[in-house]
């Protein structure tokens, strides 16, 4: 005769809980690991395109854009000097405004650059600060 009392014991339960919960927390961990690494991949891309728009409004202009004018004169025509003479409509970047880092920073522009360099830009990581290591570390145009 079939015992009438079918289901899973509260062992049962908690066992497949906690290998649940285990699961979880290994896939969460790995998945953080990578949401880094992909926020210092995005931070090297943007470098990446605003040297190469600075170079197109170098090759335009004749000159690069003062450290006063900073990287905005690559969205908006820079209202102080040295004005460029044919500024083209729209800028050199596809934004009306210079996006922040991937971690809500400002990036950082250094006309002249450290050792004869035109300019620098840099991101200066998770942390926000100059130095550090791994994602916290500073991502520059002169290491691309």
């Amino acid at each position: 005769m079939k015992d009438k009392r079918a289901g899973f014991s509260f062992i049962e339960i908690l066992v497949v809980v906690a290998i649940i919960s285990i699961l979880a927390t290994t896939v969460g961990v790995s998945v953080y690991h990578w949401i880094g690494k992909a926020n210092v991949a995005k931070a090297r891309d943007q470098i990446g395109r605003f040297k190469v728009a600075l170079e197109m409004y170098h090759a335009e202009q004749g000159v690069y854009p003062s450290q006063a004018q900073g990287l905005s004169s690559l969205c908006k025509e820079p209202t102080m000097p040295p004005q460029p003479k044919n500024y083209p409509q729209g800028g050199y970047l596809d934004s009306l405004e210079v996006p922040l880092d991937p971690w809500g920073n400002d990036y950082v522009f250094t006309v002249p650059g450290p050792g004869g360099k035109p300019f620098e830009m840099l991101s200066y990581g998770r942390d926000g600060e100059p130095g550090g290591t791994g994602e916290d570390a500073d991502i520059s145009s002169l290491d691309l």
